[in-house]
């Protein structure tokens, strides 16, 4: 039998707001049956890195805090610090990011909690027993919150081709040393024949992994190459696998292996949402927010012009059946002029696959639906 997943699109009038309609969503995912009495509740989000806008509006969380708070649990909002040097990479900046991005006690009337310490070291290993690792390492404070709820901005994403509930989860909850793990086996190349030598990748590179070294004479340097002695070399004991580098390069001279790397790296980010859910599965809602659908991460202190309109708000138990829900509405709208869309503009293309050919973001869902996270097969019911 398919999986539910209720949809609530963008229309709304003087009777019935969008925020009635997110109310709604949550009566009809059963969220206050789905959260422990008296209990603590994380919402796990995504605060948004500074200079971005595209993360999920305060607004909407303070009213998925008060239903919350409504079934008799007590709510916090979350997240796990990251990877790369940024605005979140420990807890001082990170709740500092989040309360100039809008997420103020005074505007989501709940506290902020980062999950995993002060540096990241505050890690709790759960055990999963997957091929990809017997343990993972998810912030403590998530670990020991009593239900969880999945506030995730839909979106594309570089090496998981889209970013949902699944991303959110897994990817999302894991203190530093899961985030490595899940990372490592992410180890950029540099093409010399490409390389120009304007030292971008350097300048985003938080692991101080790359330097201009002296050309060889056997790699000639592209004709508008800046200093055509000069090519970026990547220390791969130092490459922390967080990928800043190939979005940085103008001239596309930075590559993985798309074909073994990145499917990897999917599977590790399942096994942590497995391990994130551990114990919660009963006590679990996720919520995609169908909005600013940009084609890269919020962790960018940008974001690019959306792949498509805003479509509205799906939310479901299950985090397999509500990212398949999103990725099937983004692909059936049509793309925006204007977008970085190369050709996937009609309804029913792949947008994601569009963006980011090399990347078949199918992985990650058939591979959570193998070991009993969820099932793709579900029905959209519109509310």
């Amino acid at each position: 039998m398919p999986v539910k997943v209720f949809f609530a699109d963008l229309r709304a009038n003087i009777k019935r707001s969008l925020l009635d309609k997110l109310g709604e969503l949550m009566d009809q995912v059963e969220l206050a049956g789905r959260v422990k009495p008296r209990g603590l509740t994380a919402l796990k989000l995504h605060f948004g890195e500074a200079g971005n806008t595209a993360y999920i509006r305060p607004v909407y969380v303070r009213r998925v805090v008060e239903a919350v708070r409504a079934a008799g649990a007590e709510p916090f909002l979350t997240d796990a610090n990251t990877l790369y040097v940024g605005s979140r990479s420990d807890s001082v900046h990170h709740l500092g990011t989040a309360v100039a991005n809008g997420f103020a006690y005074s505007v989501v009337g709940a506290p902020l909690v980062i999950a995993d310490g002060l540096r990241g070291a505050g890690a709790t290993a759960v055990p999963v027993d997957l091929p990809e690792c017997a343990e993972a390492y998810i912030g403590s404070e998530i670990v020991e919150a009593d239900s969880i709820v999945s506030l995730a901005h839909f979106k594309g994403h570089e090496l998981t081709g889209f970013g949902g509930a699944i991303k959110n989860l897994g990817m999302g909850a894991a203190a530093r040393r899961g985030k490595l793990f899940m990372h490592s086996n992410i180890s950029p190349t540099i093409a010399a024949d490409k390389c120009i030598a304007c030292a971008s990748c350097i300048q985003r590179c938080p692991a101080a992994a790359i330097k201009l070294v002296q050309r060889s004479p056997d790699q000639p340097a592209p004709a508008d190459s800046q200093n055509p002695e000069l090519v970026a070399r990547k220390n791969p004991d130092k490459c922390i696998g967080c990928g800043d580098c190939i979005l940085a390069c103008p001239r596309q001279a930075i590559h993985i292996a798309w074909d073994a790397q990145v499917p990897e790296l999917m599977r590790r980010v399942v096994a942590y949402t497995k391990a994130v859910l551990a114990g919660k599965q009963e006590r679990t809602v996720c919520i995609n927010f169908l909005t600013q659908i940009s084609p890269a991460c919020d962790c960018y202190p940008f974001q690019d012009a959306p792949v498509v309109g805003d479509l509205g708000i799906v939310a479901s138990h299950d985090p397999v059946a509500v990212d398949q829900a999103s990725v099937d509405l983004v692909n059936q709208a049509p793309g925006l002029p204007g977008s970085c869309l190369k050709g996937a503009h009609q309804p029913g293309d792949d947008k994601f696959r569009d963006v980011y050919p090399q990347v078949d973001w199918t992985i990650q869902l058939d591979y959570a639906q193998e070991i009993g996270l969820g099932r793709r097969d579900y029905e959209l019911v519109r509310i």
